[in-house]
């Protein structure tokens, strides 16, 4: 179905369990070549094991300066890099009004830095294979959701403007950006997981109430939408935040 992916050089960040090891099984059975990036070294061991002929760089994306050595690796053990995937992030934070500057700093280097810090990195590799970036944001980024942590989604909503004012300038190199906000993607070890094992019934009855399809995506949903966006059928979309909520969000995204 993709078959202009096959033999792709990709990159994919926080990619040793949930949404991110999802993204990089669908590039290998796509016939990509893929480097595995987290902070755990036995996640990201075990995840290899399932994703043929992948590649592993350790390393906190957050930091800018590992950030630059895990970009440098992974060209080196890809020869080269066509397709970043920037999937770091963490909805974790302080419930809202509790803010203090530091879980500021920590939502943002989580959120926004993560990936910042390895467009910037892997920059000038991607405008030499007139390359792909694809950022995964959050539908927090979009819209207000109730009870959703403000340092998240503020975080977030700068992602989604940093992709589209950087589609014009990547774009003038050949390089197409784009990003996926997810709704509630629910798989195993997930905070839905989580939540759903504390209160089943309030939480299932708020997924009936928010979400137009009432029920969760899962990373399978993010992925192939990533396969998209990342290959040919989609040479014509940049700058754009692609919504996977099953309707959640109420305001039109123009």
């Amino acid at each position: 179905m993709y078959s202009d992916l096959n033999n792709k050089k990709v990159l994919v960040t926080g990619s040793s369990f949930g949404i991110g090891l999802e993204i990089a099984k669908n590039f290998s059975d796509a016939g990509s070549v893929v480097a595995l990036n987290g902070r755990d070294s036995n996640k990201l061991k075990k995840a290899a094991k399932d994703i043929y002929n992948s590649k592993i760089v350790l390393g906190n994306v957050e930091d800018p300066k590992i950030a630059k050595k895990i970009a440098t690796k992974a060209v080196s053990l890809l020869n080269g890099l066509d397709i970043l995937v920037c999937n770091v992030g963490s909805g974790k934070s302080v419930k809202p009004g509790f803010e203090k500057h530091q879980d500021w700093h920590t939502s943002f280097k989580k959120n926004f830095f993560s990936t910042t810090n390895i467009i910037e990195a892997s920059k000038k590799h991607l405008i030499k294979s007139k390359g792909n970036i694809i950022c995964i944001s959050s539908i927090c980024g979009i819209e207000y959701i109730k009870g959703a942590p403000i340092t998240y989604s503020v975080a977030k909503s700068a992602l989604n403007f940093y992709v589209k004012v950087n589609s014009r300038i990547l774009g003038q190199k050949g390089v197409r950006i784009n990003a996926i906000a997810p709704g509630n993607i629910l798989f195993k070890g997930s905070d839905w997981e989580k939540k759903l094992n504390k209160n089943r019934k309030v939480i299932t009855r708020s997924i009936n109430s928010n979400v137009a399809l009432k029920k969760f995506g899962n990373p399978k949903s993010i992925a192939d939408i990533c396969l998209f966006l990342a290959s040919e059928k989609s040479h014509f979309v940049t700058g754009s935040v692609w919504i996977a909520d099953g309707g959640q969000v109420k305001q039109l995204n123009v």
